[in-house]
């Protein structure tokens, strides 16, 4: 009896310890995912073989869902260096607010970069503020939309375009940048089915050196239509990469209809055109954490395609941008 007694004693401390060991690890997680990773920001660096036969390469900055609030300034500071790539072309995919007292300090975290040629698209944490929701529902019902505050959306694209960049809601246009012309493109955000591609439809500029789309959330059903119009490539963000992803299998979810291999980093799309996903600068302030997915902006060097098949594409990243010696 005695000896049953010990044991039972023994199986519980061993529980006891083994709970408070997996707690301790979760708290550790949680804790590095909220303090240390969600601020870790690295620039990644991709070649894209996209350009029209003959083209001199075009570097184009991508940034997406900066979710900013006023007091970031640490993300703040990551993003106003940015200016120092000198970029030839800054792709803004939208999500630039999480407070309705942000655009001041997305204004000046962008600095240099809105004198060099922009265009954007906003998303629906450009409309409207972030609020309190129930994480299983990304996983449930990705569908499932709940709405905050309304935010001053109209404040920030005046500033963006009193700066010279292009908004590209629902809107062809053409610009030049790096010395080649560029024909784009881009809807309102499809994640909120604000998306109405007709107002763009049609063959792509051919006469253009790239034919460029914006969306913010990637949406199957719009990115088909790109293809289908002749499109080079497409940029979006949205995703934050999966924000939560686990080693060897990646994200868990992208909350739209992508599929998760292309949460983030380029891919193929339809055929030839290529596609670019941002996993994104920043986070919701209701799930302040990444994990094994850093936030990140992306240099893209887009390079002529060749004749043959267009599949080859670089990718490298490093957490602090690199200041051109030029």
């Amino acid at each position: 009896m005695l000896g049953s007694r010990l044991a039972c004693m023994h199986a519980a401390s061993v529980l006891t310890r083994t709970g408070a060991a997996v707690a301790g690890a979760t708290l550790a997680g949680i804790g590095y995912a909220a303090l240390i990773e969600r601020n870790a920001f690295v620039l990644r660096e991709l070649t894209m073989p996209v350009l029209a036969p003959g083209s001199s390469p075009l570097r184009v900055l991508h940034i997406s869902d900066l979710h900013m609030r006023p007091g970031q300034r640490r993300k703040q500071a990551w993003v106003r260096e940015l200016a120092g790539l000198e970029p030839d072309l800054v792709v803004n995919t939208g999500d630039n607010l999480a407070h309705p007292k942000a655009v001041p300090a997305v204004v000046q975290a962008l600095g240099d970069l809105l004198s060099v040629p922009g265009v954007f698209v906003f998303g629906s944490n450009d409309y409207f503020g972030p609020t309190m929701k129930n994480p299983a529902l990304y996983l449930a019902k990705p569908g499932h939309r709940v709405y905050g505050e309304p935010l001053p959306w109209q404040d920030l694209r005046a500033a963006f375009t009193e700066r010279g960049w292009l908004d590209l809601t629902h809107t062809r246009r053409e610009l030049d940048a790096g010395g080649l012309r560029i024909a784009a493109a881009g809807v309102d955000d499809p994640h909120i089915d604000r998306d109405r591609y007709e107002t763009v439809a049609g063959p792509a500029g051919a006469a253009a050196d790239l034919r460029l789309g914006l969306t913010h959330s990637p949406e199957p059903r719009v990115l088909d239509r790109f293809a289908a119009d002749g499109y080079d490539l497409v940029m979006a963000g949205h995703t934050h990469g999966g924000q939560l992803c686990l080693p060897f299998y990646g994200a868990l979810v992208t909350n739209c209809g992508l599929d998760r291999s292309r949460a983030k980093g380029a891919s193929r799309w339809g055929g030839t055109m290529q596609l670019h996903v941002s996993a994104g600068l920043g986070t919701s302030p209701y799930a302040p954490v990444r994990f094994c997915c850093r936030p990140e902006a992306t240099l893209l060097t887009l390079i002529a395609a060749p004749t043959g098949d267009a599949d080859a594409v670089t990718t490298r990243g490093r957490s602090q941008p690199t200041v051109s010696a030029r």
